[in-house]
């Protein structure tokens, strides 16, 4: 059984898709600093789980 799970985001600076490895025990409520796959800029990544389901919420690293 995998603990990670690849999940799906938009950059919050150039809109453009991006991916991530989630680690589905360690990486939930933490705050990671990404860079973007595309414009390279810095990205606040917030990892939640709402029962089963996980969610990101991706957001500039200033804001």
């Amino acid at each position: 059984m995998s603990l990670t799970r690849a999940m799906g985001f938009s950059c919050p600076y150039c809109m453009a898709p991006n991916d991530v490895e989630i680690d589905e025990i360690n990486d939930v409520g933490q705050v990671q600093v990404l860079d973007c796959q595309v414009c390279c800029q810095p990205i606040e990544l917030r990892v939640f789980q709402h029962g089963e389901e996980l969610s990101i919420e991706a957001e500039r690293e200033n804001d």
